[in-house]
């Protein structure tokens, strides 16, 4: 299974054209990721490519991934970027992290060996109408479930309710502390 990671991390970089050069600047240093249970380590070669490393190598710099924010990742969420835990070489963790979210995989390209270049470009485009009909329905549910609990069978507050109930909560706090100050100023 991990050569079968660097393999496709080193077809991912290999692709690109502008990573194995940028990779090549971390040549002999080794990067673990910690994704339970599962824990991966890879070390940067000479030419860019990585290899895997074996789990007694000791890692230039680790990302701890808690599970819960792979599907955050996939989609390239910015505040799940920064709940990943790191330590060690903040280069080597920032050159990762540029990576993760400049690297693509070029569908179009890998497809067209099996297929030929215009089978596999509509494959491609295919997927992709696919997949952002699957994003506009999800969105289009979500949007539907929350207006049906905060209209229809209030389950959710609304935000506006929220900070309605905040700022009379305010105002009785406000009114609790003058009439503490009144009884006060009585009692003297």
């Amino acid at each position: 299974m991990f050569n079968l990671s660097a393999a496709t991390l080193n077809h991912l970089i290999s692709q690109s054209g502008w990573a194995l050069p940028r990779l090549a600047a971390f040549a002999g240093k080794t990067a673990r990721f910690n994704i339970a249970p599962f824990s991966f380590a890879y070390t940067v070669q000479a030419d860019g490519s990585v290899s895997s490393a074996s789990a007694e190598t000791n890692a230039d710099a680790t990302c701890t991934i808690p599970p819960s924010l792979l599907p955050r990742l996939a989609v390239q969420d910015e505040a799940a970027f920064a709940q990943i835990q790191t330590s060690g070489d903040a280069a080597l963790l920032a050159e990762i992290f540029f990576l993760s979210k400049n690297l693509h995989w070029d569908a179009a390209e890998d497809i067209s060996r099996v297929t030929g270049d215009i089978a596999a470009e509509r494959i491609v485009h295919l997927a992709a109408t696919a997949h952002q009909q699957v994003r506009d329905g999800t969105r289009n549910l979500t949007e539907a479930l929350a207006e049906y609990w905060t209209e229809e069978r209030p389950l959710v507050a609304k935000s506006t309710h929220i900070n309605q109930f905040i700022q009379q909560v305010d105002a009785l706090r406000d009114d609790v502390a003058r009439l503490e100050q009144r009884i006060n100023r009585l009692n003297k």
